[in-house]
């Protein structure tokens, strides 16, 4: 059994399940008896918490919207004990400058250092200011999303508190662009359910701003907007919405939970976030065929896909391909607009298996004392990247390249023809999909020497890193072999072309750098 192996993949992911709940226990633990004060300063409700992870079942707590909750818990937690520390300094410019290298390794994904650090230099006298802001947007969220979890559980948990019988929660019921949730929606639970304002508390929220409070009772949640209470949700013998509900758009349903298509996220001109807008029918209709096709073409794989992704988004976004969050696990961000039919399968596996490499650097180790230094040629960006990403691009192109060499196989076959054809998938595309896994096989074997460099010579790659590296060069041996057969095909196609000036590119990339 290997590290691709879903076999494996199951064992690990009930381990993470279980990791996660023993962090959040260990977050509440750590809150409430060594920052009690920073608790009540940023009112972090935190007996709530724990009502919270006593209620999420085993497999919640491998979701991409629970364990995005509890990473930005923790997250929390580790900036209050920075505050804790820059208000105990006397001199903090030593720990701004330092502050700032670790944003810069720790939080590559988030807009943390851009919040502290916005002029891109220390500034030490504004440092404790910005932490605290940092802290206090953070406690705001965490506390909204953890109410949205479970608000019915939040309502039981307020009739037995002893104070006041009302618990206002400061929420902003803008678009959420990192979570891809609509405006003036309350997201409830882990399944992509979600309710809409009416027009008449959307209008509120809109001169608002989209600033408001939950104002949770015994009896149910009135939104707070605008100086005005709305009914929201009622929780007499049965639960009653007065706002619009919105059942997720399912995918496929499996014994390891559904996957569902989320809202479609939308770009600017600038290649940044502008709107989250309802998602197109016939978005759902080509994903469900993409994901049809990897099912037919390569069981394993898709095995795979049912493990470790379980929310889809459609992205719209000029030269943006796709993207996911370490600390969302499952959410994949996919350009459905950009990309053609073989694009877009090729995309699915492609953050799936960051999603897979994500959970194997959650179990283990796998690379250290690079100092996130940009010193090793990546064939893909063309450009010099730090171990972390050759190591994942790495990972996902020799998953890719095995993708392209399923389809490349399974469409030769009667059943594999007619569904190519169902699907959309011309000649051609099978040609560019022996090329892609030819061009994928020669980046893949350029960067295993440098990551075998790597765990050799530099000694960066712990031994559970060296595994992975031999394993991905073993798979890659395996696709090299059933692939020779199409070679002289591809190159006397349209494709031989790019194909040969890729391969002069990665000898020119090798005399410049060498072995980094």
């Amino acid at each position: 059994m290997t590290l691709l192996d879903a076999r494996f993949l199951e064992r690990l992911m009930s381990e993470f399940r279980r990791s996660m709940r023993g962090l959040l226990k260990d977050l509440c633990r750590d809150f409430e008896r060594n920052y009690a004060e920073a608790s009540r300063t940023f009112q972090l409700p935190i007996e709530w918490f724990r009502t919270l992870e006593r209620s999420l079942t085993p497999a919640e707590y491998g979701n991409w919207k629970v364990v995005g909750w509890i990473e930005s818990l923790n997250d929390l937690l580790y900036f209050v004990d920075i505050v804790v520390q820059v208000r105990q300094e006397r001199s903090r410019r030593d720990i701004a400058a330092q502050l700032r290298a670790e944003f810069k390794e720790k939080f590559y994904e988030h807009g943390y250092a851009d919040e502290v650090f916005p002029n891109g230099t220390p500034e030490p006298r504004r440092l404790l200011s910005r932490l605290t802001g940092l802290c206090q947007r953070l406690a705001r969220e965490v506390t909204q999303e953890s109410v949205c979890l479970a608000p019915r559980l939040a309502c039981q948990w307020v009739a037995m508190q002893r104070r006041e019988k009302v618990w206002l929660v400061p929420c902003d019921l803008n678009a959420n662009v990192e979570r891809v949730e609509l405006p003036w929606v309350c997201a409830v639970g882990a399944t992509g359910l979600c309710y809409e304002a009416p027009r008449l508390v959307r209008q509120a929220l809109t001169r608002a701003g989209g600033q408001a409070e939950f104002m949770i009772k015994e009896s149910g949640i009135d939104l707070l907007a605008g100086g005005q209470p709305y009914k929201m949700v009622e929780y007499d013998d049965a639960e009653r919405w007065h706002w619009r509900r919105i059942d997720p758009q399912g995918l496929r349903d499996t014994d390891d939970g559904a996957l569902s298509l989320g809202p479609t996220l939308v770009y600017g001109k600038e290649k940044t976030p502008m709107a989250v807008r309802p998602t197109r029918p016939e978005v759902a209709t080509r994903m469900q065929r993409a994901l049809s096709v990897i099912e037919s073409a390569w069981p394993e794989g898709d095995r795979l896909l049912v493990l470790l992704t379980s929310r889809i988004v459609p992205l719209k976004a000029s030269g943006v391909v796709s993207f996911s969050y370490r600390h969302r696990p499952g959410l994949s961000v996919i350009n459905c607009f950009d990309r053609d039919r073989l694009d877009l399968i090729d995309d699915l596996i492609h953050e799936n298996s960051h999603h897979h490499l994500n959970l194997l650097l959650r179990k283990d180790v796998l690379y250290q004392n690079d100092h996130n230094q940009e010193m090793f040629y990546s064939p893909w960006r063309r450009s010099l990247r730090p171990l972390r990403g050759i190591l994942h691009a790495t990972f996902t192109f020799t998953m890719g390249a095995m993708l392209f060499e399923r389809l490349s196989t399974w469409a030769e076959t009667k059943q594999g023809k007619k569904q190519w054809k169902e699907a959309g998938l011309t000649p051609r595309d099978l040609m560019r999909a022996r090329f892609r896994c030819l061009e994928e096989i020669d980046s893949v074997r350029y960067s295993l020497q440098d990551l075998a460099h790597a765990g050799g010579r530099l000694k960066w790659l712990t031994s559970m890193g060296k595994q992975v590296v031999d394993q991905l060069a073993e798979a890659l041996g395996h696709i090299e072999q059933h692939m020779r057969r199409h070679q002289t095909a591809v190159s006397r196609s349209s494709f031989g072309p790019a194909l040969r000036r890729h391969r002069v590119e990665l000898v020119r990339a090798r005399e410049t750098f060498g072995l980094m």
